[in-house]
């Protein structure tokens, strides 16, 4: 498969802008574009995230953890788990959901 830059689907979420890209039956991969002041407030979802950071600056912070994520840091949220995101640094990430987060859909 091939989707082409002007293919790709966008969306919004929480005032964060994202693409929407290919994934494989059961899961959901996208790609966040986060301005420097953005802040994702405190919420649970019942699917597992996983993200790649691929710049920026970020303040995770995940039920009893806060940790700060750079260029390369890989993170998991279990299902269920409450968490936010401060966006230090405007930046670039990948997550996936599994299955597909449906309020991201």
């Amino acid at each position: 498969m091939v989707l082409k830059a002007g293919e790709r689907q966008k969306r919004e979420f929480t005032g964060v802008s994202f693409e929407l890209l290919p994934a494989v039956k059961g899961s959901m991969v996208t790609k966040k574009e986060y301005e420097a002041g953005d802040f994702i407030p405190e919420h649970t979802h019942q699917d597992v995230q996983w993200g790649y950071v691929l710049s920026g600056i970020y303040l995770l912070s995940l039920e009893y953890l806060d940790e700060i994520l750079i260029k390369g840091d890989i993170y998991s949220v279990p299902a269920n788990a409450e968490h936010s995101m401060q966006i230090l640094e405007a930046g670039e990430m990948i997550e996936i959901f599994s299955p597909p987060g449906q309020d991201l859909l």
